[in-house]
């Protein structure tokens, strides 16, 4: 396949064809295509005003993606109106024509290509958070971490979500203290290499960021009490719970805190905008600037930065 790759790499780089409109266009019409004799007439794949390409549509899309494991929509009307994929589907029409002539060609591993594009896509996106005046800062922020979990759903191993809550806490931590209170370190740095205690250590509290508490970090937490620090475990709603209920099996009920991240930044962008709704946005918006810094500085990969959109 790495000949077939190549092949498709340059056609893809020629044509500039990174964008929803042209990856839309380019998988579907792969499917199209199969089974059909060639050489093709690029003429068949006309609407009958010539206007479009004829056979996309976004449920046909969304059907084939599904089948690679991609939910996500790409485009609602499957690419039928995007500008340019007229003349691409000239081009792909005659770039697949001239491969037939040199070699067979797996119209399956094609597929698979441009369904990696697409994925690749998504994960270059940035994700968005936004503020609507209507609904609770918490709810906003639900809605972005569950962008993270598709994300990370997706991409078996990946840690979007944890590394999203630890550089929100670190970004509101900023704001609200001295530069030279704490320090910022990437998610991916364990504690034990930097000889931490947690993940941020602020005069004697210690600040833990996880997703999914456990009895590691139950026992670091024991080592913090005994360091006389006060442990912080600050995680999503959903394992407020779990959290405390393994401080509570552990003995050390009334000795850990345990925020969930939602409340953690509502709070505070609620008590910095003087509970003023037409202050909140702003507030926010400093929190997600700060935030975007950090993973420019601290991460390798943009695709963790959010967007920030106010209604």
């Amino acid at each position: 396949m790495s000949g077939s790759n190549n092949r498709l790499i340059e056609f893809q780089q020629e044509h500039n064809a990174f964008t929803k409109g042209p990856l839309s266009l380019l998988i579907q019409l792969t499917r199209m295509v199969r089974g059909m004799a060639f050489p093709l007439d690029p003429n068949d794949f006309l609407t009958e005003n010539m206007g479009q390409v004829a056979g996309l549509g976004g449920s046909n899309l969304k059907k084939i993606l599904k089948e690679h494991g991609i939910t996500r929509t790409l485009a609602s009307e499957g690419g039928r109106t995007s500008r340019g994929n007229m003349g691409l589907m000239f081009r792909y029409v005659e770039f697949l024509n001239q491969w037939r002539t040199v070699e067979e060609v797996s119209f399956d591993e094609i597929e698979s290509f441009w369904a990696d594009q697409v994925r690749g896509y998504f994960n270059n996106q940035p994700f968005t958070l936004t503020a609507d005046p209507s609904r609770t800062i918490a709810a906003s922020l639900d809605e972005l971490f569950e962008q993270a979990k598709k994300r990370q759903k997706e991409n078996p191993g990946t840690q979007y979500l944890g590394t999203m809550l630890q550089h929100l806490v670190g970004a509101k931590l900023f704001i609200i203290m001295p530069v030279n209170g704490f320090e910022i370190h990437g998610a991916s740095v364990a504690d034990s290499p930097t000889d931490r205690s947690g993940d941020f250590v602020i005069n004697d509290t210690i600040l833990h960021c996880t997703t999914a508490p456990g009895e590691p970090l139950i026992q670091k937490c024991k080592m913090n009490i005994r360091a006389g620090c006060l442990p912080v475990i600050i995680t999503i709603f959903d394992r407020v719970r779990t959290a405390l209920d393994l401080a509570a099996d552990s003995g050390l009920s009334g000795r850990i805190e345990v925020w969930d991240i939602q409340q953690f930044l509502s709070t505070n962008v609620n008590e910095h905008s003087m509970f003023d709704g037409s202050a909140r946005n702003a507030k926010l918006a400093d929190i997600i600037v700060k935030y975007n810094a950090i993973i420019d500085d601290k991460e390798t990969d943009p695709s963790l930065r959010i967007e920030f959109e106010a209604k």
